[in-house]
């Protein structure tokens, strides 16, 4: 278990101006400076997590933008780099999530509540 557990709740894409930093790159950054974190996926942000998700290039007039940012892979950098992703069961079914991306665990309702007392902080993204 890490020092650190942070809790993301609010899915965004992102928009066109933004396809360097978001949420999840603020994860990838907040685990390496802190030395490790889990990150508990809830709420639409368990949409992350959805092993079919797909980004697909956007068309604004006669350009072509590909390269938004696809949370999938950034989820899989975060595992890559030591951090354990978790989301919240009633959550998956809630949203229409199905399958997972590897390694995405599940957690119960309220498990990481329970369990905060055991880091050294709680952060929400």
């Amino acid at each position: 278990m890490s020092e650190t557990l942070a809790i993301m709740e609010r899915a965004y894409r992102g928009a066109v101006e933004k396809q360097f930093f978001d949420a999840l790159y603020l994860a990838v950054e907040l685990h390496r400076q802190l030395g490790g974190m889990d990150l508990l996926l809830r709420g639409p942000a368990v949409g992350y997590a959805a092993a079919d998700a797909r980004v697909e290039p956007i068309k604004l007039g006669g350009r072509v933008l590909d390269t938004l940012t696809d949370p999938g892979r950034d989820l899989r950098r975060l595992q890559d780099e030591g951090v354990a992703v978790w989301v919240e069961r009633p959550d998956i079914a809630a949203f229409g999530v199905g399958a997972l991306l590897p390694g995405v665990g599940v957690a119960e309702p309220g498990e990481f509540a329970r369990r905060w007392g055991d880091y050294a902080r709680v952060c929400f993204l």
